[in-house]
């Protein structure tokens, strides 16, 4: 089974989640890195991999959700540009991926996409089967038969396991077409502004009914008989929106993300580093429960 793990959704939520005060030897705080490798440990021993790809955000805004919707994302710029983040987050990221380069997991992102376009890649293009793990509920849009998405939005201990029919039974929708339900009830976290109006029980209703976004507008504009009276003129109003709105919501999966070595190691790839870096950001517990709950032999 390939895991597919989206590494700013889980380090952004391990640096939130576990307190600053965890640090290195000499006083740098290693807390995002540490609950990431939890976080990885706790999956890992409870779904079993053979397979494992760290999926990273290269572009996190790409220029080309922008031009179609300057609002996407844009309240997460910070002044000077760039992406706002935690001055104690920075230099955490490149020693997460140290670690991970050691023990000899893969890591994989694509220039101008977003990590949800490269998990979307490889999952489409894969034939295993695939989870993948996120607290991002846009990823419940690659679910599949063979796909299943592991929502840790409310805590890993709190996992929740999502098939097709899951996600129909949370949103009353089939999964392919969250990407619409999504850009009709919009997301203020993404700085999509959604259908004023809408909701998610008339997201899904629209959805349920008509499927794509598209083909809701297209159904809207074309005139009242068939489609409910007190959705179209909402939907008429958001047409300038909805236009755009699916080429930004949905994920790509043309991202350029090159063949992998995603194998699970026996052992890591260069444990003399492995140990050093342990040493260094005092990991040694937590790379030891990564390395434990993948099969691989180590010991610091």
């Amino acid at each position: 089974m390939l895991l597919l793990v989206d590494a700013a959704s889980l380090y952004f939520r391990a640096y939130h989640g576990v307190p600053e005060s965890v640090t290195a030897p000499d006083g740098r705080p290693v807390n995002a890195v540490r609950g990431f490798l939890d976080m990885v440990a706790t999956v890992a021993a409870r779904r079993h991999p053979d397979r494992f790809v760290a999926c990273l955000d290269a572009d996190w805004r790409p220029a080309f959700r922008v031009e179609l919707l300057p609002s996407y994302k844009a309240h997460r710029v910070a002044p000077g540009g760039g992406e706002l983040i935690p001055a104690g987050l920075v230099p955490q990221i490149p020693a997460l991926l140290d670690v991970l380069t050691a023990i000899g997991l893969a890591a994989a992102g694509s220039t101008g996409f977003e990590a949800d376009d490269v998990i979307a890649t490889l999952a489409a293009r894969d034939r295993d089967r695939v989870e993948v793990v996120s607290g991002d509920r846009d990823l419940f849009g690659v679910v599949t038969d063979r796909v299943r998405m592991l929502y840790v939005g409310r805590g890993v201990a709190k996992m929740e396991v999502f098939g097709p029919d899951d996600v129909r039974h949370k949103y009353g929708i089939a999964a392919a077409h969250y990407a619409d339900f999504a850009a009709l009830r919009g997301d203020p976290s993404d700085g999509l502004p959604g259908v004023a109006g809408v909701g998610e029980r008339t997201a899904a209703a629209l959805v349920e009914r008509f499927g794509s976004v598209e083909t809701i507008l297209a159904a809207a504009l074309e005139g009242p008989d068939g489609f409910p009276a007190g959705s179209r003129v909402k939907v008429v109003a958001a047409a300038d929106y909805l236009s755009v709105a699916p080429d930004v919501v949905r994920m790509r999966t043309d991202a350029d993300v090159p063949p992998l070595d995603d194998a699970v190691p026996a052992q890591p790839a260069n444990p003399e580093w492995l140990a050093e870096l342990a040493e260094q950001h005092g990991l040694a517990s937590s790379i030891g429960r990564v390395c434990a709950a993948l099969g691989i032999a180590w010991r610091p």
